[in-house]
Formats: structure tokens, C-alpha cells, sequence
């Protein structure tokens, strides 16, 4: 659901760019700075700790990719492979990016003393088992 707003405000923003922008007047490299400061921050905020599934990684590069075509001056018809376009406009992909925010996020949850709760949280381990069969019934669930 989160990742669901978080591409619907990137794409408004990366729409309301292009629209303002689309003259062939304005350069590619300020499109992308105005892209790097105003659009990539919507979409990778809060995005350390969360796991991305792969249906999630593809809808990011698809709506990443939309902007960064039209950018370029190509349409989805041309033949150029994100990567190609990607070098081309000298950008690295938000996918690269969450994955370096995730490291460095991990490099500092484990600086952190014993004693705080992101270090806690990291090295859980559940002691215990879970019962066997259906789950009794509360009094919210009837």
C-alpha cells in the first residue's frame, strides 16, 4: 500500500517536471538535477528498512524509466535498453540506490550500542513455538 502512494506522488511529480520542462529549450542535465532533487527523494524516503519485492522493483523501474525516456527523446518503441539510456544521461537506477541507502543503514544499525532498539530489532530471535492448528477464538473475532 505504502509503495503504492509513494509511485503515484513520484509520477505526478515526474509528470508536472515534464510538462513544465518539455521544451526542447531546457537541457537534459537540468531536467535530471530537478529530477534528483525533487522526485527521487519522494520515492526513497523510508525505503532502508523496508524489503522491495520483485513486482515492486519492476513497477519502480517502469515509472523511473517513463521519466528518464522521455528525457532522453526516446519512445518505449525505440530500441534502447534501460541501461543504455541510463548511461547515456550518466544517472544510476533507484533500484542501486535503495540498495547502497540499505547498507549504509545497516553499516550504522550496527555501529549502534547493544542497548538501542533498530540494533535489538536486527538480532531478534523468537524463543518459543507458536500452537498447532487454528487459532483460538478472542472476543473481537466473533
Amino acid at each position: 500500500m505504502d509503495i503504492d502512494n509513494k509511485l503515484n506522488n513520484f509520477l505526478k511529480i515526474t509528470g508536472i517536471l515534464y510538462y513544465v520542462l518539455r521544451s526542447r529549450k531546457t537541457l537534459k542535465k537540468t531536467r535530471i538535477k530537478l529530477y534528483n532533487t525533487l522526485a527521487l527523494p519522494v520515492l526513497l524516503y523510508g525505503r532502508e528498512i523496508l524489503t522491495i519485492k520483485a513486482s515492486d522493483a519492476r513497477r519502480i523501474t517502469a515509472a523511473e524509466m517513463k521519466y528518464m525516456r522521455r528525457t532522453a527523446g526516446y519512445t518505449w518503441t525505440d530500441y534502447k535498453t534501460n541501461k543504455q539510456i541510463a548511461k547515456e544521461l550518466k544517472i544510476t537506477p533507484i533500484l542501486d540506490k535503495l540498495l547502497e541507502y540499505k547498507r549504509s543503514w545497516l553499516q550504522h544499525v550496527n555501529i549502534l550500542p547493544r542497548n538501542r532498539l533498530p540494533r535489538v530489532m536486527k538480532h531478534y530471535c523468537p524463543i518459543g513455538r507458536r500452537n498447532h492448528g487454528r487459532p483460538l477464538k478472542r472476543l473481537l473475532d466473533t
